[in-house]
């Protein structure tokens, strides 16, 4: 009966704090919002203007609210469940801010990313603190962690903000090319990113056997920086398609419908979402076996660094693993936009 009566009580305290941090969430976003509209009205109808910009745009106030208050809640329910920390959920907030302003298909991915992501994170925690020397429950990511993630598609971002605008497109290199190759760039970013982390994050504990280095094919024990097995390479393809699916859908649903006149099948972002995750999840497997130091702990645990008592795996102690994750998710912003331009007219 207490048992029953304490539940009760968690679950109304629970709600409690719910609707008080949602009153906070509007406290805070609505008079932010507010005053960026503001700050953007005198910029373009004075300071753009006097500049001699070409038709200086304003961003509707419902945009401004949309990029204020979905980012402050993502970031606030990513505190909340230990998937970030206090800096991460700050920098998370910027990242969310800038790719919502812009385009609200990035949001979608952006969205679908750190959910999935998080979820992949935290499958089989108790495997994963045998083998990671620095596991974290919930995987707390920092603000180091974020920027290496995001950074690329914020600054891919900001570039469809300044020359874009915030407005919706649908992938056309001929009629609106820019926009195309930016909104590539950043699928580039985000299928790598959540390919890689659903095949480090659930082939590691669901393989059935030892993964093998992919310079040299032998045998490694688990969450050897560069190991892959099968059903982890099958899982990068899986997440990289999740994240064109909720692209194609946002294109879909979003985007002005005048600017479809001409456009091609916008399909093959779902495959191009793919071949990122697969793609992204392959360069940072390389890097990692060769640029990345793994050893074996006296208790089991794959560590980064050497010492007398770790047993060399594999690689050189020349990048970690934040660093492979940033020249990753760079490669893949630059590298999808240009192969997608290539292969869409045949597709």
């Amino acid at each position: 009966m207490k048992s029953k009566m304490n539940t009760n009580e968690n679950t109304k305290s629970r709600i409690k704090n719910d609707h008080i941090v949602t009153v906070l969430v509007c406290a805070i976003a609505i008079p932010l919002s507010m005053s960026l509209w503001i700050i953007n009205i005198i910029y373009t109808k004075y300071v753009a203007k006097n500049a001699g910009f070409d038709e200086p745009v304003v961003i509707s106030p419902a945009r401004w609210l949309a990029a204020c208050f979905i980012p402050i809640m993502i970031a606030f329910y990513g505190y909340r469940k230990k998937s970030l920390n206090l800096s991460g959920a700050i920098l998370g907030f910027f990242v969310g801010f800038v790719l919502t302003l812009s385009n609200f298909c990035f949001l979608a991915t952006l969205f679908t990313f750190f959910i999935s992501s998080s979820k992949a994170t935290k499958f089989r925690p108790h495997l994963k603190r045998k083998i990671e020397e620095d596991f974290k429950e919930g995987g707390q990511r920092n603000w180091i962690q974020v920027l290496c993630n995001g950074g690329m598609a914020t600054q891919l971002g900001i570039l469809y903000l300044m020359d874009v605008g915030a407005a919706e497109r649908p992938i056309d290199f001929l009629n609106y090319y820019r926009a195309s190759w930016l909104s590539m760039g950043i699928l580039g970013v985000l299928s790598c990113c959540n390919g890689d982390t659903w095949a480090s994050e659930l082939g590691t504990v669901l393989a059935k056997s030892e993964p093998f280095l992919i310079t040299s094919l032998k045998r490694v024990p688990p969450g050897t920086n560069g190991g892959v097995t099968i059903i982890g390479t099958l899982f990068s393809i899986l997440g990289g398609t999740v994240i064109g699916i909720s692209q194609y859908l946002a294109i879909l649903y979003f985007s002005d419908k005048a600017s479809w006149d001409n456009a091609p099948p916008q399909w093959p972002i779902i495959l191009f979402g793919a071949l990122a995750g697969f793609l992204g999840s392959l360069i940072d497997s390389l890097m990692g076996a060769t640029l990345q130091y793994s050893g074996l702990d006296k208790d089991g645990k794959i560590v980064s660094h050497s010492s007398k008592t770790v047993k060399h795996i594999s690689g050189r102690n020349i990048l970690d693993n934040h660093s492979v994750n940033l020249i990753t998710t760079v490669i893949m912003g630059l590298l999808m936009p240009t192969i997608s331009k290539t292969l869409w007219p045949i597709i």
